[in-house]
């Protein structure tokens, strides 16, 4: 599925479901588990025509977070589209056995590596800079205050930007991190706020509850019916992907990039996605705006 198709489609698809510092590789196996249900002609001459006047935007908290969905960003910017990536942070709390940096010599490598990445990949690069856990290390002041600037942000880059589409962070932030949810909720926000000249169309990055535990599913999960949104990739926008996962030194080593793109591959080079969904219905009840929905 295209999601720019999602968007063209409109008021029909309206009707039925609208518009979803370190990773895991097991959390980002999981991301890729794959489906088997849907096929997906990403490189149709119709689609592509779609994608090429139409704006992408992708919305994350860390530098290296666009790993994530690396190969989908490619392939839009491959097709034509403008791709726009906003990162929130610097990535200055990402410490690991991989590096010895303090803060601030983390932040400046880290900057570097994501432009390598947004490089590699193709798309434009805005880097807002503000603190992992936006400053809340400083106090509550620091918090608020970052997580509003966020927020003022994101109004100015998505009214000056205009987008068609966004992927960020679901409520589950991907791994239950802080920063992620952070990040997803305030672009969620923004988008909510008010009536856009042109109402970007919202995707959650998402793990489906099918591949997780009980317990992990508690932190994280999706249930699958939500992931209506399931995006293929090929073996060339994988490995460029792969190459721009290998810009983050300080955060993944050749044999942690290695083995999560071995395992994408074998699990069928597939991406899940929650569309954010809009009212379908009105009610003066709770109770029976709940029974309209079901009966949809």
């Amino acid at each position: 599925m295209n999601i720019f198709k999602v968007i063209h489609t409109g008021t029909q698809y309206t009707k039925n479901r609208l518009n979803t510092p370190g990773l895991l590789l097991s959390g980002l196996v999981l991301l890729i588990v794959g489906f088997t249900s849907v096929s997906c002609d990403n490189q149709s001459t119709s689609e592509s025509s779609d994608a090429a006047d139409k704006t992408l935007m992708a919305i994350f908290a860390h530098p290296d977070d666009e790993t994530l969905v690396g190969p989908i960003l490619h392939q839009y910017a491959n097709r034509g589209t403008e791709v726009i990536l906003v990162t929130a942070t610097d990535g200055r709390l990402g410490f690991n056995d991989l590096h010895d940096y303090n803060e601030e010599e983390l932040a400046a490598v880290r900057q570097d590596e994501l432009r390598c990445a947004a490089d590699m990949l193709g798309v434009e690069l805005i880097h807002l800079d503000y603190n992992d856990q936006l400053g809340m290390s400083e106090g509550h002041g620091s918090l608020i205050s970052q997580s509003r600037g966020i927020l003022e942000d994101l109004h100015r880059i998505i009214e000056e930007k205009q987008p068609d589409a966004i992927i960020t962070f679901g409520p589950d932030g991907f791994s239950n991190h802080i920063d992620h949810r952070m990040v997803g909720i305030s672009a969620t926000q923004v988008v909510l706020s008010r009536e856009w000249e042109k109402t970007p169309v919202l995707f959650y990055s998402a793990v489906p509850s099918s591949v997780l535990s009980e317990e992990e599913n508690i932190y994280m999960g999706v249930h699958d019916r939500y992931l209506t949104v399931q995006m293929t990739f090929s073996d060339e926008e994988l490995e460029i992907a792969k190459q721009a996962a290998l810009c983050h030194e300080s955060q993944f080593s050749p044999q942690f990039v290695d083995t999560w793109f071995e395992t994408m591959q074998e699990r069928g080079n597939r991406l899940h996605f929650r569309p954010f969904e809009a009212p379908g219905s009105e009610a003066n009840d709770l109770f029976e705006y709940r029974v309209k929905q079901k009966n949809r």
